[in-house]
């Protein structure tokens, strides 16, 4: 870790309680989304590998002192005061840590002071995996993991658009002003299922996630002395080990880390955008990825969007919003 010996026997007692946790057999992840409760991952093949445990050590004053701790053993920078909020680490015996405090993360819409979060990649080498665990064997084929990906796409519209959210698809919500994009949204979260490690990423809390399993990333606009940006925000969101990750409004400042998010080999990343039709929806997303990235090659990336990326198109006519399209 490349700290002291002192600051090291600090670090090792104060994370005895969640070592408690992560340096039991079987779990490969633990994560906190909020004071009071810890999620362990299994390993194996589980129907529902995420599993909650009350534990009212993992207080918040508790788990922002740890953060704190690891960044003092590093001499880094950490915290609302100096407008970083997030930190990473390499634990003792090797597991990977990623937390983050303060107003960036809101378990609750009434959580004023921010909330924190935090998740630990367990590091087993002494576990036994073989390649017969991962469905290679000689003379056998290679395993479809969903088999949903090879099912063609049903001729009702509805019909495609669950099985679309089921497979695990990616889908943009395409609207102008005021056509419930947002609404609809909110609506298609209620079709995740209810086993799922949920990430959302929004500038101001709207969305409504019914999942338990759930961490709210806040970026908003008008904090401009934080250096939580959308890059650390891919960071993060990968160490957090998601089953989904959903965003807001897409914005010239969050389109290319939605994008990379889409690309990082995570089912179910879903958004809305302002256009008029599924065509315009994928020309605006282009557009604003190039506000941070002009040298985006527009011809590979569309084709891209158009091959893993679903629109649902809702127009508005007076009080009548209905959806249009879905490609």
């Amino acid at each position: 870790m490349g700290t002291r010996p002192e600051s090291q026997r600090i670090l090792e007692m104060a994370l005895k309680p969640l070592s408690y946790w992560y340096s039991q057999d079987n779990v490969e992840d633990v994560a906190v989304n909020n004071p009071g409760g810890i999620w362990l991952r299994l390993r194996g093949r589980h129907a529902h590998p995420w599993h909650y445990y009350e534990d009212p050590k993992l207080t918040r004053e508790y788990l922002r002192n740890i953060m704190y701790i690891i960044a003092n053993s590093q001499d880094k920078p950490f915290g609302d005061e100096v407008g970083v909020p997030a930190v990473y680490t390499e634990l003792p015996g090797g597991h990977r840590f990623a937390g983050i405090i303060g107003q960036n993360v809101k378990y609750d819409d009434d959580d004023l002071e921010g909330g924190v979060a935090l998740d630990i990649r367990v590091y087993k080498p002494d576990v036994d995996i073989h390649m017969d665990q991962f469905g290679l064997v000689q003379g056998g084929r290679l395993h479809q993991i969903n088999k949903l990906k090879n099912v063609e796409d049903p001729d009702d519209p509805y019909e495609r658009l669950l099985l679309s959210i089921k497979r695990g698809d990616h889908i943009l919500v395409s609207g102008g002003t005021a056509t419930g994009k947002t609404t609809f949204l909110n609506n298609m979260l209620k079709l995740l299922d209810e086993h799922k490690r949920i990430i959302t990423i929004e500038d101001t809390r709207e969305l409504i996630v019914h999942q338990k399993n759930r961490v709210h990333l806040v970026l908003a606009r008008t904090e401009a002395n934080n250096k939580f940006d959308y890059a650390q925000v891919v960071d993060l969101v990968v160490r957090f080990t998601p089953d989904a990750i959903i965003g807001g409004e897409i914005s010239t400042t969050n389109a290319g880390a939605i994008w990379e998010l889409m690309n990082s080999g995570h089912d179910n990343c879903f958004a809305t955008i302002h256009a008029e039709n599924p065509e315009a929806a994928y020309q605006a997303f282009i557009s604003r990825i190039m506000h941070t990235n002009p040298a985006l090659d527009q011809e590979k990336t569309h084709k891209e969007m158009r091959e893993k990326l679903r629109v649902v198109q809702i127009n508005r006519d007076g009080n009548i919003r209905a959806i249009t399209a879905i490609t």
